[in-house]
Formats: C-alpha cells, sequence, structure tokens
C-alpha cells in the first residue's frame, strides 16, 4: 500500500460542486434505499424554510451569495481509479437526486431557460447515466427524470419502491409560495449554499474506518438529551432527580425500539399538539414560530417558554409533574399510535388506514395528540385519536377524489390552526367539530363521477378498492379486511386491473379516438383488484368471458356477476341495509362504467359519511 493510499481528505463542498457531471457508485453493502416519508419531508421543509426565512422579493439574483448556508451534512467516498464510491452517506445523496428532478420538472413547466440537468444526469466518456449510479434503480430514474411518474413493477426491490413514494412526497411537500418569483432564487440557493463535507479516503479499509466512526462514535449532544438535562437540572431531590432519569432512559428506549430517531418525533408532536401557539405566516420573510422551532430545537423552545407551558423553574413539583404524569401519558398515545400503525385494530383501523394514504406525520401525529388529557381513561384516549385519524382519511380520501393535493406545505396552516382547535376537547365536542369540518371542505364525493388512474395516483386507486373491498366484505360477513388486499402478504399482491382490455378497436361503436377511449378505460368505474398475474391470463378476453372468472374473485369484482346474488343473502343484506345500490353487469359498456363509477360514489358516501359505520 502506498503513501497515497493512506491520505484522507476533508472539503467542504456546495451541492453544485459536489453533483455537477460528477459520478458516484453506491457500495454493495450501502445499496438499499430506506428513507421514509418523513425522513423526505423533513428534508424539504429544512431546506425551503431556511430559503424562506432570508428571502427577499425584489433582492438581485445577486443577493443570494450573501443568504445563509444550510449545512446538510457530511458524506464518505472511496477514491480509486478515479471512481467514487459512496461509503456512507448515500441516502441523503439519493434523496437529493429525486428533489433536484422534482426541481428540474418544475423549471421547466415555468419556461426557465437555465437547466440544472447536469447535477441528475450527465455524459461522460460518450455515455450519458445519472450522477448516482446503481443499476437497479436505472429504469425507475429514467421515467422520473423524463415524465415525473414510474409505476412499480412487480419486480422491483425495496429502495426502487421508495424511491419512487419519496418523490411522490416531494411533490407534497414543496411550498407553493416558492413556484414563482422566487424559485431561481431557491435554485441559485440550493446549488451554492447548502454545504456538505465530502471525506474522501484513498483505500477501502480507510474508508470504512471513518464510516463506523461517524456511526459508532456520535458524541454530539442530541435535542432530547438537552432537553433531559434541563427538566433534571429542575429536580431539587437527589432521590427524584434520580427516578425521573429512570424513566427518562427507558422511555428513550421504547421510542428507539421502533426507530432510532422516534423520540424527535415524539417530542415535536407532543410539543406542538400541546402548547403550540403560532406558525410561520405563508409569506416570504416570515419568520420561524412556535411550530418551527420546535421542529427544529425544541429543547430550547422549552427553556423559553416555561410560562406557556405552566412551568414555574423555581418549582420542582411543576417539573415532576411534567415527566411523571404529562410526558407518561403522552408517551403511552404515542407508542399505541405507533403500534395502531403496524396492523389493522378493532378500534384502531383509521389510525392503520393514515399510515398508508394520510397527511404528513409532522401533521397528523399533533392532530391526534391534540384533544387527549392526561385525566382521559384509556379507552376515551383510543376513541379520541381513532376520530381524529378517521377525519385525516376522510380529508385526505375527498381531496384525492377531487385530484386536489394535500401535502403539507398546502395545508399546515390549515392543520396546525385545528391543532389549537381540538386542544383538550370532550369525545362529543371533538366528534362535532371534526363532521363540521368535513362538511365544510369544499370538495364533495360528486368528483368521482370523473375520478380516473393516471400515472402519479396508482398507490391511491389501490389503497381506495383496498377500503372499499375490505369495507364491503366485512360488512356481509367476510373475514377479510383492507389489508387483505392492500398489504403484500403473500406470493400474488394484489393489483389495480382494468376491466375493459386495452382494445380500442372492440369499443369504436362508443368512441371516436383512440385517447377518448383510454381515458375512459382508467375511470375507477372499471378498475378492480385482481391477485397478480390472474389478469394476465385472461384480461385479453371479452368481458363475457372474463365474467366467469370473476365470480371466484372479492366481492366488489364478484359483485358484476348475477351469480353473487343468488346464494349470498349476508351481501345482499349488508347492501340493502347500508342503501348500496350494488347491481349485476351482463355486457360492460360506456354505460356500465358510469354506473359502477355512481357504486363507487354511493360507497365512499357510506364509508366517509357522518355514520359510524366505517
Amino acid at each position: 500500500m502506498s503513501k497515497d493510499d493512506h491520505k484522507i481528505d476533508a472539503d467542504d463542498r456546495n451541492i453544485f460542486d459536489v453533483l455537477n457531471e460528477r459520478k458516484y457508485t453506491v457500495d454493495y453493502f450501502q445499496r438499499e434505499y430506506s428513507w421514509e416519508q418523513k425522513h423526505m419531508e423533513q428534508l424539504i421543509t429544512d431546506l425551503t424554510s431556511t430559503f424562506l426565512d432570508v428571502y427577499t422579493e425584489g433582492d438581485p439574483r445577486t443577493a443570494v451569495e450573501h443568504y445563509n448556508n444550510y449545512y446538510l451534512g457530511p458524506f464518505v467516498v472511496s477514491s480509486k481509479n478515479s471512481m467514487k464510491s459512496i461509503i456512507d452517506g448515500q441516502q441523503r445523496l439519493t434523496s437529493l437526486t429525486l428533489f433536484l428532478i422534482y426541481l428540474n420538472h418544475i423549471q421547466k413547466e415555468l419556461g426557465m431557460s437555465e437547466s440544472i440537468e447536469s447535477l441528475v444526469f450527465s455524459e461522460k466518456y460518450g455515455q450519458k447515466s445519472f450522477n448516482i449510479q446503481v443499476p437497479e434503480r436505472q429504469a425507475c430514474l429514467e421515467k422520473l427524470f423524463i415524465k415525473g411518474w414510474y409505476e412499480i413493477q412487480p419486480e422491483d426491490d425495496e429502495s426502487t419502491i421508495n424511491m419512487v413514494e419519496r418523490y411522490s412526497n416531494i411533490e407534497q411537500a414543496f411550498p407553493e409560495e416558492i413556484k414563482g418569483t422566487a424559485f431561481p432564487y431557491f435554485l441559485d440557493w440550493l446549488k451554492y449554499n447548502v454545504i456538505l463535507v465530502e471525506i474522501t479516503a484513498y483505500s477501502d479499509d480507510n474508508a470504512y474506518t471513518i464510516f463506523e466512526s461517524m456511526n459508532d462514535r456520535g458524541l454530539n449532544l442530541t435535542s432530547t438529551e438537552m432537553l433531559k438535562s434541563y427538566i433534571l437540572s429542575r429536580f431539587s431531590d437527589q432521590t427524584d432527580r434520580a427516578k425521573a432519569n429512570r424513566f427518562w432512559k427507558e422511555s428513550i428506549q421504547k421510542l428507539h425500539k421502533h426507530n432510532k430517531d422516534e423520540d424527535h418525533q415524539f417530542f415535536q408532536s407532543w410539543l406542538r399538539s400541546q402548547y403550540a401557539d403560532t406558525i410561520r405566516q405563508g409569506k416570504m420573510g416570515s419568520s420561524n414560530e412556535d411550530f418551527e422551532k420546535i421542529g427544529t430545537r425544541f429543547h430550547s423552545w422549552v427553556r423559553d417558554n416555561l410560562s406557556k407551558m405552566k412551568l414555574n423553574p423555581e418549582s420542582p413539583d411543576d417539573f415532576r409533574e411534567f415527566v411523571h404524569i404529562e410526558m407518561k401519558y403522552y408517551l403511552k398515545a404515542y407508542l399505541n399510535i405507533l403500534d395502531a400503525q403496524k396492523e389493522e385494530k378493532k378500534g384502531w383501523e383509521h389510525v392503520f388506514y393514515i399510515k398508508h394514504w394520510g397527511i404528513a406525520p409532522s401533521l397528523a401525529f399533533p392532530l391526534m395528540l391534540a384533544p387527549l388529557k392526561s385525566t382521559d381513561s384509556p379507552d376515551i384516549t383510543r376513541q379520541k385519536i381513532n376520530e381524529v385519524a378517521r377525519y385525516i382519511e376522510t380529508f385526505t380520501v375527498k381531496r384525492s377524489v377531487n385530484f386536489r393535493k394535500f401535502g403539507a406545505s398546502s395545508i399546515r396552516y390549515t392543520m396546525y390552526t385545528l391543532v389549537k382547535e381540538l386542544r383538550g376537547k370532550e369525545l362529543d365536542s371533538l366528534r362535532l367539530c371534526l363532521q363540521n369540518k368535513l362538511s365544510e371542505m369544499d370538495e364533495s364525493w360528486d368528483g368521482i363521477a370523473h375520478f380516473r388512474m393516471h400515472g402519479q395516483n396508482r398507490r391511491f386507486i389501490k389503497f381506495l378498492l383496498s377500503r372499499i373491498t375490505g369495507f364491503i366484505e366485512q360488512q356481509s360477513g367476510y373475514s377479510t379486511n383492507f389489508s387483505t388486499y392492500y398489504i403484500n402478504n403473500g406470493s400474488k399482491p394484489y393489483e389495480v386491473e382494468h376491466i375493459w382490455a386495452d382494445k380500442f378497436v372492440e369499443h369504436r361503436d362508443e368512441f371516436e379516438q383512440q385517447h377518448e377511449f383510454e381515458r375512459y378505460r382508467n375511470h375507477i368505474g372499471d378498475l378492480v383488484l385482481l391477485p397478480q398475474g390472474t389478469n394476465q391470463s385472461y384480461g385479453d378476453k371479452p368481458y363475457s368471458e372474463k365474467l366467469e372468472h370473476y365470480l371466484k374473485e372479492n366481492l366488489l369484482v364478484k359483485s358484476l356477476h348475477p351469480k353473487a346474488y343468488e346464494n349470498n343473502p349476508n351481501f345482499v343484506s349488508a347492501t340493502h341495509k347500508l342503501e348500496i345500490n350494488f347491481k349485476p353487469h351482463k355486457s360492460f359498456t360506456k354505460k356500465d362504467i358510469d354506473e359502477r363509477q355512481a357504486l363507487i360514489q354511493n360507497i365512499c358516501e357510506v364509508i366517509w359519511g357522518d355514520g359510524e359505520r366505517s
């Protein structure tokens, strides 16, 4: 090994320097991309809010050079033969790449002549490739780069699936207020003012040693640890302090069993739900307020807002109650929510549903915790949480069937205002308040009349069909539920399939143009859930032949066949009781799709109406 092999370099680099026409491979043991929605949302929120804090409308673009920098952290590469392999940091760099792809599309929509494509996709030695090169992700990145969407394939790995979902999170989280005159300023700031430290080793041994040191020996105190130090310093009795310390340690261990940064999520959600009063206004130059400050440095916020939390710094009793009553209660509620997200459990169903289709966790958790009081019984606590989750699910489904977004950036002010409104409400008042909020929504279920599948909403289509199918079957006495159809627990997961075969020639009597046929074929009335591979075996057959196969499938599919109504009294009774207008379809024309479309609307109104049947 030469002397140079032992060399280690560390350099501050902005995003432009890190990614512009640079090529990286990803080390084999680093390959899975595992960021969750909360990670991507936090990244986008941190970047955009930091920019908005310093941007002033009317500034010359040259002023961006003097805006505050944002430190994104270190990443480690191994450099051999002029090729760099990412040893640590691929999660952030992959997420940045997805973000830049999204920004590239926005840039094109705004008609900007400049381009950031070279930060994502560039040419070297006559070959074009992505700057972060992982062969398994190539097809996905290409579709996202060219079209802005990618349809998940059965053979796709965990990383690809996560990338598609995180890309959709970016669209939801990116604030509308930057999509105008501020956009070129934001791109400049992102390219030149967001800083990473590139640590380069010239041997694998050194690279892995650095990787281990960074992941095993970090000494910086977290916000949780600093909050603990402050809270415990308010205890005057050593025995009380030791007891509180034990409880705190046990609590953090319970949270870390779910996720290594779950303690941060808990304190942010709890403090926002009960104590935060202000939020940054959605306009340029606004300052961060309670909600934002809790999201970044909640330990500092607590010290600065003791009176708001009714904590007297000279009263150990106040802090004892804060730890052993308030924190204990909200921690248990938070852990129950996390457990309810893992499986569909009676009484907690809506918490499970919004894990798969709901608003951002930074909004959802404070909302679910907001109406809780430490004097509430376990059953009242559960009901309050599930009621709020039911509201969140209804809100997101109603928005989705009307092609309306519900990203954190577009609804944050509304939802944080609702957090304050829900605080401490009794169960009946909570229900009434949430019902009124839903009735005040601009969107109605009539939007389903034109609701269809497009490139970016296939996951929601599966969610909607799974909820409807599981609901109808449970009401009919079946043991199946939403999870049966939405969660991949077997070798043949359920997939969204068309009833009409992709054969325009067979529908010329109803459509003059192929694009009209294709648009109608994607209506929700023409879509069903079938086990993977099932539709491939008879998907191209005429409807009359498919119909016999449908009789063997789930109840929503089976309901197309007349025989589904002959020897199924529970199904017939349930539909009559719920006033759902099921009917068989011996043929399947444009009119039949319209009728099934109306059926879907009918079922949605029953599931997400004001009753208790869902």
